[in-house]
């Protein structure tokens, strides 16, 4: 088991910034840490990579606690912070010379992560002379310098254009072939590009922990239809996996289904063994982002606050 976490709390004051936080990552997964802002994502990381103290509970990394290994924790993961710290003035290779004589790693390191990180074209460069897209690949790189077997990276797509983004997930998943990797995020689609597993997080509690997988097994169906005069509810209610009918306007329903399937050419046929026209057909998936929505959009307890 690469990660352990459990029964993690963190408290500022009388807040709460996470909440009896428990769970683990398995050697060699990309699981994605997600939470809308404020949930306790990056309260989380600093935890884990020895820049926070836990208030409760206790956590390892590559079988290092928290508490009482942390020198040899530290040494045993790559951490991009959601803020990269770099020293702009400086240039590419130069910086990352720079944090290789802090690890003692010798010089050959340096042209490896250079090239795996796709950073030979702007290697000579200043730091401040960079893209955003590539100031995230040198922080990448420096994180990669010490060949760490986990990767904790904190919202490592912020601020990126389309195209950036793009670049950067690739390089990712590309890495991610002989890493862990715990990705925090708030972009369902980050977590769809990327990940193998998700762990919802919000106002300091896990709602979710789920494989990727089976989140899109349980993805609902909205089918979108209008006929030419009204069917009575209970003749609807024989069509198979619904869930819910409603029936906003005229002869116009809205089915929801609770299964992957295209349910159109089903509703289609029911029309026509009952007689029916339809005027109207429009298929809205439900998707992970929706379920993400919904997992999030619940107010925290009033008996606590939470940062």
């Amino acid at each position: 088991m690469s990660i352990s976490v459990e029964k993690i709390s963190k408290f500022y004051g009388e807040q709460k910034a996470l909440n009896q936080v428990s769970f683990s990552v398995e050697k060699g997964e990309i699981v994605g840490f997600l939470g809308p802002n404020g949930a306790g994502k990056s309260t989380l990381m600093k935890i884990l990579t020895g820049y926070l103290k836990p208030s409760e509970g206790t956590a390892s990394v590559n079988g290092f606690e928290i508490k009482h290994q942390l020198h040899d924790l530290q040494k045993s993961i790559g951490y991009l912070p959601e803020h990269n710290p770099l020293y702009t003035e400086m240039y590419v290779r130069e910086y990352l010379a720079f944090n290789a004589n802090i690890y003692g790693i010798k010089k050959d390191r340096i042209e490896e992560v250079i090239k795996l990180t796709n950073l030979t074209p702007e290697a000579n460069k200043k730091i401040d002379q960079l893209s955003k897209g590539y100031r995230q690949r040198v922080g990448l790189a420096a994180a990669l310098l010490h060949d760490p077997q986990v990767l904790i990276l904190d919202e490592p797509t912020t601020g990126l254009d389309p195209n950036q983004l793009v670049e950067i997930r690739s390089l990712i998943k590309n890495i991610a072939k002989n890493k862990t990797i715990f990705l925090s995020t708030h972009i369902m689609q980050e977590v769809e590009a990327l990940c193998d597993r998700v762990i919802i997080i919000n106002h300091g509690e896990i709602i979710t922990n789920q494989k990727l997988a089976d989140l899109r097994k349980g993805q609902e169906q909205i089918i979108e239809v209008e006929f030419d005069y009204r069917i009575e509810i209970v003749a609807l209610q024989q069509l198979p996996h619904l869930k819910e009918i409603k029936n906003p306007a005229g002869f116009a329903y809205e089915l929801t289904f609770n299964t992957t399937e295209d349910m159109r050419p089903t509703v289609f046929d029911f029309a026509h063994d009952n007689g029916l026209k339809t005027l109207q057909l429009n298929q809205k998936t439900k998707n992970l982002e929706s379920l993400f929505t919904e997992l999030t959009n619940i107010p925290p307890s009033p008996r606590r606050g939470v940062l």
